[in-house]
């Protein structure tokens, strides 16, 4: 490379991935580009979703032979998708649901940019409305994206800002989140719900249940059980931290066919072994090194294995794999806590809803009712489906449902909801609907950050990537789970002499000056925890 190409190549990474300048940079450790001569370490992923794609290419990448384990016929994790029949004879793509891909999401986009060079396959949505049930409305759009701006527009034009709310609230206990910073924001506020911070800060309630606890439910956790901290992580993320907005893109197909199938091709040409319907029933430590991957067809040695699973499946395999890291890591890894059930009714209806309905809508006061997505308005194969029949495809989610809810009666609620948030519903016959029921999302419980895995485990070789990881970064939900896998595959890295990958994130603690002092002048405020649940 002459050195005109190496200082163009050092410009490139070093210009910000999006419109923030003050985006955060973490320059990859140095080493050789790729593995070479007879030795070419062989790394294990388990696990095909978000995390496990990520550090199976950044490993491929750098000539690691790859082998990615799926316990699904399909790719994608919690963002698969599947072929299902309709009754009226057509073939759509099913999904756990809608998920928005925010802009601050800087290393999941740099993952679909190995595709998708320029991000075609996204579009982005105009808007984010959040409803009340009783009828109040708040808008994303006209809100300014540069802090702190954008928390005094949302408040300024948001009409769940009362005059009379505002003078109540204690805007000392909000101080110390214009300056979060990981981890000391969770040795602050991990002790803590997020209802109660929420309360010692005296939110205006209409303002707590149309931004804040839309926010903590996309954790699919109640603000009762959630960590203080991870709220403050996403006001940083999204509101005080990030000049990227609260606005996002959404895949313009199906998961399956905007984001996976090209990655699935771009993994082969790399080499990578993609092995789906594939379950490992144990990683074991061979006594001459490395790690035996017992799946359905046998045990296969690798030099390293990245864990990339959801709790449940962490505590299973790790349960299941005697002699992995240490007595300590083990039962930390046995506490590890999954969220409550969520719901996911896609409904394809005999009629159209109404022109200016958004494809997106968060609601609150519509009993279990969370949002409502029209996947006609942006996803491409739902808009064929409904130029065809003159219908719509409609999309509702009900998250941190009791575990004993009863289903037929909680989908039938949200479809009863649904006509009360978009009338012209009640009319319209159902074709076709699809229920899913899951539960394997990380619960971040208050006090339970110390149990949650890093990167790094007692075990040399042997690294653990997905959204319910310590990062020591300022991310959270699918960019957490991109993050921690490009994380999982530089420590691997590291070791075998390879280079490793930039990472980006939202800056790594308040903006400017005035926000840092304002932000030490409340951390003398204590938040006090409620004794119970409430009403």
């Amino acid at each position: 490379m002459t050195a005109t190409a190496s200082g163009r190549e050092r410009t490139a990474r070093t210009l910000p991935p999006g419109r923030d300048r003050q985006a955060h940079l973490l320059p990859a450790h140095h080493g050789a580009e790729r593995a070479t001569g007879d030795r070419t370490p062989r790394a294990a992923v388990v696990g095909g979703g978000i995390a496990g794609l990520t550090a199976a290419a950044a490993l491929a990448e750098r000539g690691v032979g790859v082998t990615l384990y799926e316990r699904e016929a399909e790719l994608g994790g919690r963002l698969r998708g599947w072929p299902t029949r309709l009754a009226d004879g057509s073939t759509a793509t099913m999904s756990r649901g809608f998920h928005a891909f925010f802009r601050q999401y800087y290393n999941l986009r740099a993952l679909l940019r190995r595709t998708d060079p320029a991000l075609t396959g996204l579009t982005g949505l105009p808007d984010y409305p959040l409803r009340h049930g009783g009828g109040r409305q708040d808008s994303f759009r006209r809100v300014p994206r540069t802090p702190p701006l954008s928390a005094l527009g949302f408040a300024a034009l948001s009409p769940s800002f009362t005059l009379r709310e505002m003078v109540r609230m204690r805007p000392r206990a909000a101080l110390p989140l214009l300056d979060v910073r990981v981890p000391e924001v969770y040795a602050r506020f991990d002790g803590v719900s997020a209802y109660d911070l929420l309360d010692a800060i005296r939110f205006p309630e209409a303002a707590r249940h149309l931004a804040f606890e839309v926010f903590s439910r996309s954790f699919f956790a109640d603000p009762r059980e959630l960590s203080a901290a991870e709220m403050a992580l996403m006001f940083h993320i999204y509101f005080l931290g990030s000049a990227e907005g609260l606005l996002f893109d959404v895949p313009g197909e199906p998961f399956p066919q905007a984001l996976w199938d090209p990655l699935a091709r771009h993994l082969r040409t790399l080499g990578v072994r993609i092995q789906t319907g594939a379950p490992v029933e144990a990683v074991t430590v061979r006594p001459e090194g490395g790690f035996a991957v017992t799946a359905a067809d046998g045990d296969t040695p690798y030099d390293a294995v990245v864990l990339a699973l959801d709790p449940g499946a962490l505590r299973s395999l790790v349960a299941g794999s005697g002699g992995l890291g240490d007595a300590e890591w083990r039962e930390r890894m046995a506490r590890l806590r999954t969220a409550p059930p969520f719901l996911v009714s896609r409904l394809w209806l005999d009629r159209p809803v109404r022109p200016d309905r958004p494809g997106f809508l968060g609601t609150s006061g519509y009993g279990p009712l969370d949002n409502v997505s029209v996947l006609n308005a942006w996803e491409g194969e739902a808009a064929r489906w409904a130029a065809r029949s003159g219908g719509a495809v409609l999309e509702l989610h009900a998250y941190a449902q009791p575990p004993d809810a009863d289903r037929t009666l909680t989908e039938k609620e949200l479809l009863s909801e649904l006509h009360r948030v978009y009338p012209e519903t009640r009319q319209a016959g159902i074709v076709d609907a699809r229920h899913e029921w899951r539960a394997d999302c990380p619960l971040f419980t208050v006090g339970g950050y110390g149990d949650r895995p890093t990167v790094g485990t007692p075990t040399p070789g042997l690294v653990v990537a997905g959204d319910t990881v310590r990062t020591g970064l300022p991310v959270a939900l699918m960019e957490r789970a991109a993050t921690s896998g490009f994380l999982a595959a530089n420590t691997l890295l590291r070791t075998w002499g390879l280079r490793g990958h930039d990472l980006w994130t939202v800056p790594l603690g308040g903006r400017g000056r005035l926000l840092r002092a304002a932000a030490r002048a409340g951390r003398g405020v204590t938040v006090r925890t409620s004794p119970g649940p409430r009403e």
